[in-house]
């Protein structure tokens, strides 16, 4: 596989939102809740995530990227991860696994199994149409409420970046959740952000 985009994508005018933002909480989040001591981020990306981890907590962080000029500290791709068995505590993979075609999605997961000694932790585009309910009353808790519609009989087009979506025709909610199974991963959470529900996040168990 050959990067897809220039790096200048991640500028932040052009990569950024507040949606993003939000999801980025969820990344830290989840990582630090998972209270792994090393931690292999696939896709170097905009590096939020390194940078809050190396320069806040002790814990060992590398990323990996086919992208050289991102300078990840590991050249490589998810699918054939060039590192011994068990290597990290942690695997994650966040909006990167789209951006493969579907066949080598269980590959991709059973790399990241294979070098990860607990956790695989992965985000996932999911398209379509939710419903948000938010309700604030004085001296009461803050109420939230979200539905995702989990599949629509839209075929999705490659645009250049993803080949594929959560909820899009032939990738069913379901289907994803089927193909995780396969490579003997346990789900042990999944869930769309409040305030990105773009994002599907799923934490996984060796």
């Amino acid at each position: 596989m050959d990067k897809q985009v220039d790096k200048k994508i991640y500028e932040f005018f052009n990569y950024s939102s507040p949606g993003r933002f939000a999801s980025y909480w969820y990344q830290l989040s989840e990582v630090l809740d998972l209270k792994s001591d090393s931690v292999l981020e696939i896709g170097a990306g905009d590096k939020v995530l390194g940078n809050y981890l190396q320069s806040n907590t002790s814990i060992n962080y590398q990323s990996l990227d086919l992208a050289a000029d991102l300078s990840p500290d590991i050249v490589g791709s998810v699918d054939a991860i060039p590192l011994n068995d068990n290597t990290f505590d942690l695997v994650c993979a966040f909006e990167v696994l789209e951006h493969l075609p579907f066949e080598k999605f269980e590959k991709s997961l059973q790399e990241m199994k294979r070098v990860a000694r607990q956790y695989v932790l992965i985000s996932l585009p999911h398209w379509g149409r939710h419903f948000s309910l938010e309700i604030r009353l004085p001296f009461w808790k803050k109420i939230r409420w979200q539905h995702k519609i989990n599949s629509w009989p839209i075929k999705h087009q490659f645009n250049g970046q993803h080949y594929w979506e959560i909820g899009k025709k032939d990738f069913s909610l379901e289907r994803i959740k089927n193909s995780i199974r396969n490579t003997g991963l346990e789900v042990i959470k999944d869930y769309v952000p409040y305030e990105m529900p773009y994002h599907h996040f799923f934490v996984l168990k060796k």
